[in-house]
């Protein structure tokens, strides 16, 4: 049985806060149509974190984009997105009114894009960014940078010194920290995150990663993480949906997703990750190129990069199967994938 027939029946008891249903994304091109994202679905569960992840390239920043309704002209977004609020009614957010996607954005659900420099305007000081958002959603700038304090010093960052200071005057740590706590600002339920580590070092994406843990105890967060570092995000997320070919070809248990991968790609994606409890020797990179937008292969998406790819998969997309509880893939041969592409996650898993 396929998910769509059976996601009810055997989803934990856990209440959903926001629904993307069939959810895709086109650009009209001179040589084609761009569909960037492909017909998707994923439930966001209230509390918990959820790591999106794939190479770069398979459309995780354009969903954190659709998410929020957020796709640039000329993009086409087209399905079915609904927010489920503490209190009140359902929302359509497809049907907002530009108004009403405006608050939505802030104040319920937040979005940290990839690059705190690109996302910081340079001439302006960071507290009047703080300011500017404040006054833009009708808030008390007074009681507003007072939460921006304390969410600063919930970073670990001095607030004075951060609010006082220009972006190019703060270190990309820093500087993604602010840029985090602007995004809490107006105490949305969901912050949607892309990339957020993506430019720093090593040391500073684990610090980020136990800041966020933190912070998502402290202020009741539910955290939605985009990433192509699948392992980095293992001691964060509670559930990880794996996107290649801007579809869902694998979600589940963080747990049970890097330890028993089941769809091809990806165990060939944790395969070419690095990893300190992984031997170097084990490492392989994934052959081949990501398929171009405007001329996705038939089939399997991935059958020209994948080592159990047949007839079968050259003509026919699969359908995501659950094969476990909350744990499902999109694969005609994902019962032979372990014995096909062996991994070894090190002897202290």
């Amino acid at each position: 049985m396929t998910v769509s027939e059976t996601q009810f029946e055997h989803e934990p008891e856990q209440e959903i806060i926001l629904e993307v249903e069939n959810v895709s994304v086109e650009f009209d091109m001179e040589r084609g149509t761009s569909r960037v994202l492909d017909t998707v679905s994923l439930d966001v569960r209230r509390g918990e974190t959820i790591g999106v992840v794939g190479e770069s390239g398979s459309g995780k920043s354009m969903f954190a984009s659709a998410m929020l309704d957020a796709v640039v002209d000329p993009g086409i977004l087209s399905g079915d997105l609904t927010y489920y609020p503490n209190e009140g009614e359902p929302v359509d957010v497809l049907n907002l009114s530009d108004e009403e996607l405006r608050r939505l954005r802030w104040e319920e659900i937040s979005l940290v894009f990839q690059g705190a420099m690109s996302s910081f305007n340079p001439v302006i000081k960071v507290e009047d960014h703080f300011v500017e958002t404040l006054e833009d959603h009708g808030y008390d700038v007074d009681e507003g940078l007072e939460r921006a304090h304390q969410l600063l010093a919930d970073l670990y960052l001095d607030p004075n010194r951060v609010l006082d200071s220009y972006p190019h005057e703060l270190s990309g740590g820093m500087k993604q920290r602010a840029l985090i706590a602007l995004g809490l600002l107006l105490e949305p339920n969901v912050l949607v995150m892309d990339e957020p580590t993506a430019a720093l070092d090593l040391l500073m994406q684990r610090s980020i990663i136990s800041l966020l843990e933190d912070i998502k105890e402290k202020y009741d967060l539910t955290l939605v993480f985009i990433t192509h570092d699948l392992p980095l995000v293992g001691e964060l997320c509670d559930r990880l949906a794996v996107m290649y070919s801007f579809q869902f070809v694998e979600s589940g248990p963080t747990a049970e997703i890097i330890d028993h991968a089941k769809h091809p790609y990806t165990r060939a994606l944790l395969n070419a990750t690095p990893n300190m409890q992984m031997p170097l020797e084990t490492m392989r990179p994934i052959e081949g190129a990501s398929p171009d937008p405007v001329n996705v292969p038939p089939g399997c998406s991935y059958h020209p990069r994948c080592e159990l790819a047949d007839d079968l998969c050259e003509a026919q997309d699969p359908a995501r199967e659950l094969i476990g509880d909350d744990h499902d893939v999109a694969c005609h041969h994902w019962e032979e994938s372990a014995d096909a592409i062996p991994f070894d996650r090190g002897e202290s898993r």
